[in-house]
């Protein structure tokens, strides 16, 4: 059947095929063309210069390394009192367990009264709380130099001290509180 079909093509394509002969020295005429065309995408390639593709292998090599090396990379341990002695440990968990056991204190006292004197105090020991990772770099930096650790003692020393003086304020607004509810209430 479909070779009925291409005969069919054929007979309706009679008298309309080129069928001259091609002029005197077409074939030679047409391959220097085709060389002509080669010639020019050879030159194309080689005015470009450089093959990149082994220096661009190379390079995402180079760059898959440096990414490895990096996230490999170990940073350097940061020091901090525990790390100096074993007595230096016991002192880092003493002050540790006595500040939280404060601020657990501190935020039972809560109220309107006393909201804004307890956000004051946890900005500051926020603020010697950055003082104390400093002081850690300062530390890991120095090798352990005296004076750091002087200053880190002195530094969980001084947020205790303000934990300690939020509470007795807190204390004696309650007591102005009472005083001033009393005299209310007998007048």
């Amino acid at each position: 059947m479909q070779k009925d079909t291409i005969d069919e093509l054929f007979d309706n394509l009679k008298g309309e095929f080129d069928i001259n002969e091609p002029i005197k020295d077409h074939e030679l005429r047409f391959l220097e063309k085709l060389k002509a065309n080669d010639v020019a995408l050879n030159d194309s390639n080689k005015s470009s210069g450089i093959n990149w593709k082994p220096f661009l292998s190379i390079a995402a090599s180079v760059v898959i390394c440096l990414g490895l090396f990096m996230a490999l990379k170990t940073d350097p341990e940061v020091l901090d009192l525990a790390s100096v002695s074993p007595e230096m440990s016991k002192t880092q968990d003493f002050f540790t367990t006595t500040i939280e056991n404060e601020l657990k204190k501190l935020n039972k006292e809560r109220s309107p009264l006393t909201e804004q004197i307890i956000t004051d105090a946890l900005e500051q020991i926020q603020v010697l709380e950055t003082e104390y990772q400093k002081l850690k770099t300062d530390l890991t930096e120095s090798g352990k130099d005296q004076r750091v650790i002087y200053a880190m003692i002195s530094n969980f020393q001084s947020r205790i001290d303000i934990l300690n003086m939020v509470l007795e304020q807190i204390e004696d607004v309650k007591q102005l509180k009472i005083n001033t509810d009393e005299t209310k209430n007998t007048i």
